[in-house]
Formats: structure tokens, C-alpha cells, sequence
């Protein structure tokens, strides 16, 4: 994330004062699928995310010279995104603010036993539907965090909420999910399933307790 950050600030420099239009591609084609992915989550439609992300590309390039002072500039495009969901949002109020299903995946080491591999299916399903059930700021922060690689000060910036919220919304999260496996732990203690559940919750607090 960190190297990634560092080309993102190197091409919105070349952008801001060289308007290069070579370095603008590049940042478009960096940002551009992450930001309708964040932008989704409040507006729900995926062309109406295209349309509001591709706007602010036109205007960042259209009023770059003015924009060379932001030092994050991923940050500063996913606040942009967040606040112009919402206007839409409040433009058009009969469209109302609702989760959508999640699309994450979690890889899990197959077996050739297709009762087996019904058990797995199922238990992604359950994990699936946990997370498309959770508060939709809690599941912003999580996606964010999980999927775009932020660091708690990141996504409280973008969110404008503090670190502290960030990681306590995260936690709460985490729990919920847990909850979830947790009745086919106790029921699989002995079986192959035990494993797998075990390592995805694993990979999941480890992934979040070293940001």
C-alpha cells in the first residue's frame, strides 16, 4: 500500500504541475475501479457511480493547477466520492441508502469429497451474507481496510471519523463475523471443516491487528 500511495502522489504531481496527460491515465487507471467499488456502497448503482467517479477525474484534470497543495491525494479523491454520493443521495431522496451483497471471496483449500465442498460453499454463503448484513458504515470501513489496503487514520479521514472510531467499528465487525462462524465451529470441532474456518478467521484478525 505504501509503494502504491507513493506512485499515486508521484503521478498527481506530474498531473498538477507538469499536466501530464500521460500521468493522468495512469492515476485514472489506478483509482478509477476502487473508487465506483466505494462509491457503490452509498449509491447502490454501478452506473451512477461510473458517472459520478468520472466526473471528478474531469474536474481534478480540468482544475489540477488549483490542486498541486494536496499531499494525500488518494484520500483527498475518496472524501470527493464520499460527498458527492451523498448529494446525490439527497438530490434524488427516493432513492434510499441500502447494502448491497457483497461480492468478497475467500479462498479455501479444496477437497475431492463434494459433501465437503457443499459444507464450504455453504459456510461462504453464511460469511457472505454476515458481511452484507453489517451496519453500512461498519461495512464501508471494513471493505476499505480489506480490500483498498487503508490504514486507520486513512479511512478516518475519508470517513471523517477518528482512528479509534475506525478501529472500534472494524472490531465490531470482526465479532459479528465470528459470531457467525462460531456454531459450525462447535459443531465441526472434530471434522476438516475445523481448519479452514480456523485459518479464515485468522487470516482475517491477523490481517487487521498489524495496521
Amino acid at each position: 500500500m505504501k509503494n502504491k500511495n507513493a506512485n499515486i502522489v508521484d503521478l498527481w504531481s506530474r498531473v498538477c504541475n507538469h499536466d501530464d496527460e500521460k500521468a493522468f491515465e495512469q492515476l485514472f487507471y489506478s483509482l478509477n475501479r476502487p473508487l465506483i467499488k466505494f462509491c457503490v456502497l452509498y449509491v447502490r448503482q454501478n452506473e451512477v457511480a461510473e458517472d459520478i467517479v468520472s466526473e471528478l477525474f474531469v474536474k481534478c484534470w480540468q482544475n489540477r493547477q488549483k490542486l498541486c497543495g494536496i499531499n494525500n491525494p488518494a484520500t483527498y479523491l475518496y472524501i470527493a466520492v464520499k460527498n458527492q454520493s451523498l448529494n446525490y443521495i439527497k438530490k434524488y431522496s427516493n432513492i434510499h441508502m441500502v447494502q448491497i451483497e457483497d461480492t468478497d471471496e475467500f479462498a479455501l483449500v479444496n477437497t475431492y469429497n463434494p459433501q465437503k465442498e457443499l459444507e464450504k460453499k455453504e459456510l461462504i454463503f453464511k460469511l457472505d451474507k454476515a458481511i452484507s448484513a453489517l451496519p453500512q458504515q461498519c461495512r464501508i470501513i471494513f471493505r476499505l481496510i480489506k480490500e483498498d489496503g487503508m490504514k486507520y487514520k486513512e479511512v478516518g479521514e475519508v470517513l471523517d471519523i477518528s482512528p479509534r472510531t475506525v478501529q472500534t467499528q472494524l472490531f465490531r465487525a470482526l465479532k459479528k463475523l465470528t459470531a457467525v462462524l462460531d456454531p459450525d465451529q462447535k459443531r465441526a470441532r472434530h471434522s476438516v471443516l475445523n481448519a479452514p474456518i480456523l485459518f479464515m478467521l485468522a487470516a482475517l484478525f491477523a490481517h487487521f491487528f498489524f495496521l
